[in-house]
């Protein structure tokens, strides 16, 4: 009797060993199954947001003394001075014979051009011009870097003065003026006046546009000629003169192109001696010269 109730107790044993090893145990220690958003942020992170570019801040308003060089050696001196934007399109201005470019200064273009409320200094000479040029007001928004600079043998620029290598001092003070800091390089234009009114043509392989004021082949090379290779790379130029100087209206009429254009006034003087109040020129010399600009730069 007792053997067979341990055998019996050794069946019921043996079943429920069965019925447990058939019963997976519960998982409780495992983690819950990730929704799909979950899965989306663990396997594919979202790209981080885009961080805006920093604006840069104009320079400041007081001028800069570069030094630059000639392509044959001869050191150069020329000013800076930065717009209100940066970066921003850059004038070069070329003094007339005779002068130097503190000129552009006394005569106001420089402070105009800038728009940033530069005090224009007292004239220490009496020049062609005997007091600044009224210039009205820019647009608020429009300001322009202005780079001057004196021919070899002028102001303080080293070298003996030799208009066969003007051009050459010309080409450099383009290619300064477009490597300075808060300058646009695709924007680099020249005025000048008298000899400089022939090397902003002569010279402008790095420019965008050249507007000579009294013009008259005074570096060697025919203004003509110099206008037509400048019209076949699509730059502007425009020629001013006054019928009371001759020689540089000849040099204007015998310049043409589809982007070429003149300004012939009855009376004016030549070169700075445009810039004489008592001249009252109509289109004014500054309606001139901002036109330009401002079709250069795409402006309404």
């Amino acid at each position: 009797m007792k053997r067979l109730f341990l055998i019996v107790w050794l069946v019921i044993f043996l079943a429920g060993c069965d019925a447990a090893a058939a019963t997976p145990p519960a998982e409780t220690d495992s983690p819950a199954p990730a929704t799909a958003s979950e899965t989306v942020l663990t396997s594919t992170p979202l790209p981080p947001t885009p961080t805006p570019e920093l604006e840069l801040l104009p320079l400041p308003l007081a001028p800069q003394r570069i030094e630059f060089q000639a392509e044959d050696g001869v050191m150069l001196v020329g000013y800076y001075y930065p717009a209100a934007a940066n970066p921003a399109p850059v004038v070069v201005l070329m003094h007339e014979g005779g002068g130097n470019q503190t000129d552009w200064l006394y005569v106001g273009m420089v402070s105009w051009l800038q728009n940033r409320g530069a005090e224009i200094p007292t004239l220490p000479e009496k020049k062609h011009f005997d007091t600044p040029y009224p210039f009205p007001p820019l647009p608020e928004d429009l300001s322009f870097a202005v780079f001057t600079f004196d021919f070899r043998g002028n102001g303080e620029s080293a070298g003996k003065m030799d208009r066969n290598e003007f051009i050459l001092d010309a080409r450099a003070a383009y290619q300064t003026a477009a490597g300075l800091e808060g300058v646009d390089p695709a924007w680099v234009t020249g005025i000048g006046a008298s000899i400089g009114a022939d090397g902003v043509v002569d010279s402008c392989e790095a420019c965008a546009g050249a507007l000579s004021l009294g013009p008259g082949d005074w570096l060697g090379m025919p203004y003509g000629p110099a206008v037509t290779a400048m019209d076949d790379e699509k730059k502007p130029v425009l020629c001013v003169a006054a019928e009371d100087d001759q020689t540089s209206v000849q040099a204007c009429n015998g310049a043409n192109g589809q982007y070429y254009q003149k300004q012939i006034y009855s009376a004016g003087g030549h070169g700075m001696q445009l810039f004489r109040i008592e001249n009252n020129l109509q289109p004014s010399i500054e309606t001139v010269i901002l036109d330009f600009l401002e079709a250069i730069l795409g402006l309404p």
